[in-house]
């Protein structure tokens, strides 16, 4: 199994917007291609930064061949929706991780 790993750091201003978007429409339209399992939302507790939050979703995947085809049909624009939303009030990087 595979864990796809997304650390999100946004804006504190726009954090409670951000979880509830995320809660009610990005993750749910993330778990509604097929490719993942299960999910798992995270905040990270203490990151020394008074000006953002920091957030990690875990989603797992059954195989690789699953995470390549998301990458190339779903991934993109799901990113890109959530780029429109937040702009330049977020930074995102991804990991992907084999569970062993």
């Amino acid at each position: 199994m595979y864990l796809y790993n997304v650390t999100i750091k946004i804006e504190q201003s726009r954090a409670d917007e951000w979880l509830t978007w995320m809660r009610e429409k990005h993750i749910p339209d993330v778990m509604a291609t097929g490719f993942f399992v299960e999910y798992r939302l995270c905040r990270l507790v203490d990151d020394g930064d008074m000006e953002g939050m920091t957030f990690v979703v875990q989603y797992t995947l059954n195989n690789l061949d699953d995470f390549l085809t998301y990458k190339l049909t779903s991934g993109p624009s799901l990113q890109r929706d959530t780029q429109e939303k937040f702009g330049n009030d977020f930074f995102a990087f991804r990991t992907l991780m084999e569970i062993i």
